[in-house]
């Protein structure tokens, strides 16, 4: 019996999806659960497995194709086993059946080479046991299901290879994620009179507090680690509880006031920027805060961050400081009026009460929508997060 495997059925503001990635071919076993494929929308990537155990029998949507929500991209014969290999076909040399491409100094069979791209492996560190030591796709299998594999490579990590004196260039499809999110940068700047103002922060602090917990925290948490970004989020709610055109968005010709904190944290992953949403901020502590940023964290390495993550938000804090930023202007998330750019953590010489020193100062930038926002609020707003973190006291307290 032929069992029809259809595209997740995507969510309304999802239209339609691009085949990212087969992990099967016809006529290749599968069992229940087992991954078939991705499905790459313009938020996240959806894997599809297969229902039943059998046999793919063939597939309806190629990669790189658009599917909606529902389509038939293949059929699975339920029950089925895969043919096993005549004797002809399984002592006859691999160079005999199957192309072969030279990698450098090595051997690869195409299939082998597309599939250590997929999984980020490195052939050099690959034994070949084909014909001549030449890599095989069974060869890549083994050597990705190993106990001691590394994480797969960013797959956007295009490595263009030339001898001195060569000029050559690789055009790769832009993904559907980057396309979505090249459209909504430009139209955040398009649309949007968006403006930047400037602040610094002494982390001395928050610092002195985290060293002298951390170790308590994580051992009283069970392993959740006390970071830097528990302090930000729970400063800016308090700021935006006090400055709500902050947490406003603009809808057409209205403006929509939450009285919720909904704020969202920018994850850098291997398909490009996500920014999933830490819900009712208002009502988390540090601890909730710090576990739910690292689960989004693991979850977005792995691919596995759903659309439910990602929507809403009214207000999004991006960090460039752990990428070594010390400045930059961070772009709006639409419909969202503002975002707040975290920064590298820098010793400098300042002046307190008549004294050059030296502290822990990090640069701190907000983007806003001069549409909705007056230039005093939000240079209020920021001085407010200034405030309470350099006094993290103020937070626990709520003055």
């Amino acid at each position: 019996m032929a069992i029809e495997i259809k595209a997740p059925t995507f969510p309304e503001s999802v239209a339609e999806g691009s085949v990212a990635t087969w992990h099967k071919q016809p006529g290749e076993a599968v069992t229940r659960d087992e991954i078939l494929v991705e499905i790459e929308t313009d938020k996240v990537v959806l894997e599809v497995p297969s229902p039943v155990d059998g046999v793919l029998e063939s597939i309806a949507a190629a990669e790189g194709d658009t599917v909606t929500s529902e389509q038939v991209l293949a059929l699975v014969k339920e029950g089925a086993v895969a043919a096993a290999p005549t004797p002809a076909e399984a002592n006859a040399p691999a160079a005999a059946t199957e192309e072969v491409e030279l990698v450098g100094d090595l051997r690869v069979a195409p299939a082998a080479r597309k599939l250590a791209a997929e999984k980020g492996l490195d052939l050099a560190k690959i034994a070949g046991s084909g014909k001549g030591g030449m890599i095989t796709k069974e060869d890549v299998v083994k050597a990705a299901s190993a106990p001691a594999a590394k994480p797969a490579a960013a797959p956007a990590a295009v490595q263009v290879t030339a001898a001195p004196g060569e000029r050559i260039e690789k055009r790769v499809p832009m993904s559907r994620m980057r396309q979505t999110i090249a459209k909504r940068l430009v139209q955040a700047q398009q649309t949007a009179a968006m403006l930047t103002t400037y602040n610094e922060v002494d982390m001395k602090p928050v610092m002195e507090l985290r060293k002298q917990y951390k170790d308590l925290f994580e051992k009283r948490h069970n392993g959740v680690r006390l970071g830097f970004m528990s302090f930000f989020v729970k400063a800016a709610t308090e700021a935006l509880k006090r400055f709500p055109d902050v947490n406003a968005s603009i809808d057409g010709n209205d403006i929509v006031y939450h009285g919720y904190q909904d704020i969202g944290v920018a994850v850098s992953t291997d398909r490009g920027l996500m920014v999933p949403v830490l819900r009712d901020c208002d009502s988390m502590n540090l601890v909730d805060i710090e576990a739910t940023i690292a689960d989004f964290g693991k979850r977005g390495r792995e691919g596995k961050i759903g659309i439910d993550d990602l929507q809403g938000g009214t207000f999004t804090i991006t960090n460039g400081g752990v990428f070594g930023s010390l400045m930059s202007t961070p772009i709006l998330n639409p419909p969202q009026t503002a975002i707040l750019g975290m920064h590298k953590i820098q010793e400098r010489p300042v002046a307190i009460n008549g004294q050059v020193v030296i502290r822990p100062m990090m640069y701190l930038a907000l983007s806003y929508d001069h549409r909705m926002i007056d230039g005093k609020d939000a240079v209020q707003f920021l001085v407010t997060i200034k405030e309470l973190l350099e006094d993290p006291a103020r937070i626990l307290l709520d003055v």
